[in-house]
């Protein structure tokens, strides 16, 4: 069969990772980052954010494609949520959660109810069939596009995947979610074999995905840092050790031989999701850290002479001025090299959209109305902290950013993208939540 892939915007790893599976059942796959009309009978969208389901290119594409008499099947972590995909892209099937058998059997049988792990439509009816079981870790290489080496996410080619789950209960993160918060580890043998195929694809850099890089070789409660250090030696043995990154860690989950192995092996990267510099909305958001592991941690970092980077999440619900205070505080004491700084967005299926649905929107400050110094500016207060943050986060960088008037426009105009995709995200919410209810 002549299959689509369509991952807009940038090639996942998910879709390469179904476009390889695909392959090697024997069917002609074409892998695009356009949504553009495919060649085949079938159109698999792989979609990574709630945002694609608004998408109007996106939208036209479905509807265009199956009024030809094409099938349409949606996967990916969109899938959280079968009932918004499906009512808002109304494709054949949603693939729910991990999909590498679920596709294959969708398009040896069709779509019934015989089928564990999908969603489709039986006239006004949902039908969320049971779940598959979790996919093996252990696959065939992904299909990788001759351009690869064109594509950048944040420095790198591509995000490869060396394992499965995540022992954290964040609550506005999808992973342990969607993989579950134990630990499946690939090989180091299959992890090396695939990187070889991206460099001789042309890939430049490649970086490790998982959610916690260091949590590779987890097992029993443990963490296995001689197992990391050997992933990492054999990826920076095929790539080069500037053309390697770990960059994705919990602070909680370094040790001195993890640290010393990403300066020998790497581009001399971490990156801490730090999100708050108040323990109490580190409580909230389910992090299972301290303000003070945070500093330990970067002070440890910086022992081993890494560069490190961190993300804040400013205007989660619940979030106070003094909260938001300290988080500038800590952003002032820790001089980052490096500060990532988003909304609160509600992803569905986390315990941050059931949080949003329960707060009213005068009290949300994604909805909330700015009323101080940047009033003019006619921001929300959600927009308001991650304008003001970016912007301060610069005063205090080891090598110091000048906010230059190019500098500021383009973080007041992210603040207010993010604000506008956040907005939108949370009406989706509502508009289901009430239509489940209803």
């Amino acid at each position: 069969m002549d299959i689509t892939i369509v991952s807009p915007g940038l090639y996942s790893y998910g879709a390469m990772l179904i476009g390889g599976v695909l392959r090697d059942a024997g069917h002609r796959v074409t892998l695009s980052r356009v949504p553009a009309a495919p060649g085949g009978d079938l159109l698999l969208l792989s979609l990574y954010s709630t945002q694609h389901l608004l998408d109007p290119a996106i939208r036209s594409l479905v509807a265009e494609h199956r009024e030809g008499g094409g099938t349409v099947f949606v996967g990916g972590p969109v899938s959280a949520c079968p009932e918004m995909v499906l009512g808002e892209l109304a494709p054949d099937a949603v693939v729910v959660g991990e999909g590498e058998g679920t596709v294959l059997r969708l398009i040896e049988e069709g779509v019934s109810d015989g089928v564990r792990g999908i969603a489709f439509r039986d006239g006004d009816r949902v039908v969320v069939t049971p779940p598959a079981p979790p996919a093996p870790i252990q696959r065939p290489l992904p299909l990788i596009p001759d351009d690869i080496g064109e594509q950048s996410i944040r420095g790198a080619s591509a995000y490869i995947e060396t394992h499965r789950g995540c022992i954290g209960g964040c609550t506005f993160c999808q992973v342990p979610r969607f993989f579950g918060r134990s630990i499946r580890s690939r090989t180091i043998e299959s992890i090396v074999e695939e990187v070889r195929a991206f460099r001789a694809k042309g890939a430049k850099r490649l970086s490790i995905s998982g959610g916690t890089g260091s949590l590779y070789g987890y097992r029993d409660g443990r963490m296995d840092p001689d197992a990391f250090v050997e992933l990492l030696a054999g990826m920076a043995e095929v790539m080069g050790p500037k053309n390697v990154s770990a960059p994705d860690i919990r602070v909680d989950c370094i040790t001195d031989e993890i640290l010393e192995a990403i300066g020998a092996y790497t581009i001399g990267w971490i990156f801490f999701g730090i999100e708050s510099g108040s323990d109490r909305v580190l409580r909230m958001m389910g992090k299972g850290v301290t303000v003070r592991q945070v500093e330990d941690a970067v002070e440890w970092c910086r022992q081993h002479d890494l560069r490190v980077a961190g993300s804040f999440i400013v205007g989660y619900p619940g979030e106070t001025e003094e909260d938001y205070g300290a988080t500038k505080d800590l952003v002032a004491s820790l001089a980052l090299d490096d500060v990532f700084v988003s909304g609160a967005e509600p992803i569905p299926g986390t315990p941050l959209a059931d949080l949003v649905l329960r707060t009213p929107r005068d009290e949300n400050p994604v909805f909330v109305p700015h009323a101080g110094e940047y009033r003019p500016l006619k921001l929300t207060e959600s927009e308001a902290r991650c304008f003001d943050l970016s912007m301060h986060a610069d005063l205090y960088r080891p090598q110091m950013r000048v906010v230059t008037d190019e500098v500021y426009n383009a973080y007041l105009q992210e603040a207010r993208t993010q604000g506008r995709e956040i907005r939108a995200v949370t009406e989706l919410l509502f508009r289901y939540s009430k239509e489940a209810g209803a």
